[in-house]
């Protein structure tokens, strides 16, 4: 690991983008998860206060959301976006909407995507979209079909209709040369999902990765997973793209194998973690040839290996094949000063009406609460670069 280049520590290029109020706002914000019973009191709160109908959208609005979410539809991320690609950052447009249960709200789910794709293909600052499974079927579908246990005549029906969706997007994305991530999610409802984005992977990723199916390495089986499917994209002719992330259902896992008498997925610690996540990013390296790579992490540690194993390669910064993935709101440091190094980074951008979009933000509060160091880490920086400003 080359330690003599530690280029995150810039907050100048970091925080370039944000106004001397942003920069508190943000200071604020993080400060303010940083204090776990508090998040834990605001998010009854602000569930309850939804609930209830209470006046509450404007405060969420011009606090955490502004912070977190590029806006309530696709044009209203446009300034957040355009304003990000002059300094070299691209954009995922993530819509975040979630725990919808019906055929109309899932179809509703799939013409946004659609759009999306159609709105990414004319513009370069866009070039990948995303979808979660259970944006287009109930989680039910995949749990049961996971277990292999056998379909009701209404429900074969209904997953015919998941299966189409997945195709409608993923034909639409291979139409129009934008790359789709499909995001992964709870293990027991995984497996449905991941065999059917295989099939999606075999039927559009002929000539070049198009569709991304997304790798938790917290759990300890997915590099065993991705060296299988690598076998079987050689054997069978198509390319793979995948997107490794560490992973964001932890607690629900552990809770769940407990609960349930069985092994957990996950690995038994962070370490363990870590390491799985950095031999997928080894693996994916070392067979370039057929796949492409595009590393969620927020992870400064793993992103200097991936650089390092960049170098090693003599692979140029802007490789096509690999990208850097953070989301919107956090991680500046790592975001921006790579692609001032000119690495290929986007920023996941979630959107979506506010009421919506809040199971999101809940999570993100949590996720910040609980990883360590991260928080940390976030409001050293903020003062490094509030203090930087006041000295000029």
């Amino acid at each position: 690991m080359q330690k003599n280049n530690r280029i995150f520590d810039n907050t100048e290029i970091a925080f370039s983008l944000k106004s001397d109020s942003e920069l508190e706002r943000a200071y604020f914000l993080f400060k303010m998860i940083s204090i776990e019973p508090l998040v834990r009191i605001g998010t009854a709160a602000t569930n309850f206060a939804i609930k209830a109908h209470l006046p509450i959208e404007g405060l969420i609005r011009s606090t955490v959301f502004d912070h977190f979410c590029g806006g309530v539809n696709e044009e209203d991320c446009l300034p957040v976006i355009n304003k990000m690609y002059k300094k070299g950052v691209s954009s995922v447009l993530d819509y975040s909407v979630e725990g919808k249960e019906d055929e109309k709200e899932f179809d509703a789910a799939v013409n946004t995507i659609l759009k999306i794709i159609d709105f990414a293909k004319s513009k370069q600052e866009i070039p990948i979209a995303v979808f979660k499974p259970t944006g287009f079927g109930r989680f039910y579908l995949y749990e049961k079909i996971g277990k292999g246990e056998a379909l009701t005549k209404d429900e074969q029906e209904e997953w015919d209709g998941v299966v189409s969706r997945f195709d409608n997007v993923c034909k639409k994305a291979k139409d129009c040369d934008v790359a789709v991530l499909i995001d992964a999610e709870e293990s027991w409802m995984q497996d449905a999902a991941d065999d059917l984005v295989s099939k999606m992977m075999q039927k559009y990723n002929t000539e070049k990765p198009i569709v991304f199916n997304t790798l938790q390495m917290y759990r300890h089986d997915r590099l065993a997973f991705l060296k299988a499917q690598h076998e079987h994209a050689k054997a069978h002719g198509y390319f793979l793209g995948y997107k490794l992330v560490r992973g964001a259902y932890m607690e629900k896992e552990n809770e769940r194998a407990e609960a349930h008498g069985y092994l957990s997925p996950i690995c038994k610690d962070k370490q363990a973690t870590d390491i799985n996540f950095n031999e997928g990013l080894v693996y994916m390296l070392d067979n370039l040839e057929n796949m492409s790579l595009f590393a969620g992490t927020h992870n400064e540690e793993s992103s200097y290996l991936l650089m390092d194993l960049m170098s090693e390669r003599g692979l140029s910064n802007n490789d096509t094949r690999i990208w850097f993935g953070q989301l919107y709101g956090m991680s500046d440091h790592i975001s921006f000063n790579l692609a001032n190094k000119g690495y290929n980074v986007a920023k996941y951008i979630p959107f979506g009406p506010v009421k919506d979009v809040m199971p999101y933000l809940i999570r993100r509060a949590e996720e910040n609460t609980s990883v360590a160091g991260q928080t940390g880490r976030e409001l050293k920086l903020l003062n490094s670069e509030k203090k930087r400003r006041r000295t000029l």
